[in-house]
């Protein structure tokens, strides 16, 4: 993952007004009013160290969420991989969220979009959340698991990240 599109993420996340400015001055304005809520309600957000297992946690008095970044110039990313790593770190971060009862997050930055929301979230499928966290999980768009099963990540089945902030900031 590129470090460029964390920081990205990082910034957009943590309300950051020059980091949503350049980053939504060419969409639609419906879909710069979801970035523009961050700056009003923004995260905390921290990059995870590498034993932790994902990208940055998001932390905000009512939800957090830990999250891995991904980026691609196509609009499917398969976790299968020859060596597995991928599927077997969703599999070890969607046990962990479980454990902890959050919502796992991906964000997946499709490189080379203009004129629109280039990020979309999905959530792994997760059981045991409190109540008030089922709401938002319901509403996440799920990774895909393919017939061999393993994870996939189709970019046009996710939910546009200026949407998922207008949700949570408005």
């Amino acid at each position: 993952m590129s470090s460029a599109y964390e920081r990205e993420l990082k910034g957009i996340l943590g309300g950051d007004a020059d980091v949503i400015g350049k980053a939504a001055r060419t969409f639609p304005t419906s879909e710069q009013t979801g970035y523009r809520a961050a700056v009003e309600r923004p995260f905390l957000v921290v990059r995870g160290a590498g034993s932790l297992g994902v990208d940055l946690v998001a932390l905000r008095g009512d939800v957090s969420f830990p999250i891995e970044v991904k980026s691609a110039s196509r609009d499917v990313i398969h976790f299968s991989d020859a060596s597995g790593a991928n599927h077997a770190q969703a599999e070890a971060m969607r046990k962990e969220c479980a454990r902890a009862s959050v919502i796992p997050l991906y964000a997946y930055r499709l490189k080379g979009v203009r004129g629109g929301d280039p990020w979309r979230v999905f959530t792994l499928p997760t059981e045991g959340l409190p109540p008030r966290l089922s709401v938002l999980y319901d509403r996440l768009p799920k990774v895909a698991v393919s017939p061999g099963g393993f994870y996939v990540l189709r970019w046009s089945e996710g939910l546009s990240l200026s949407r998922f902030l207008d949700y949570l900031c408005r």
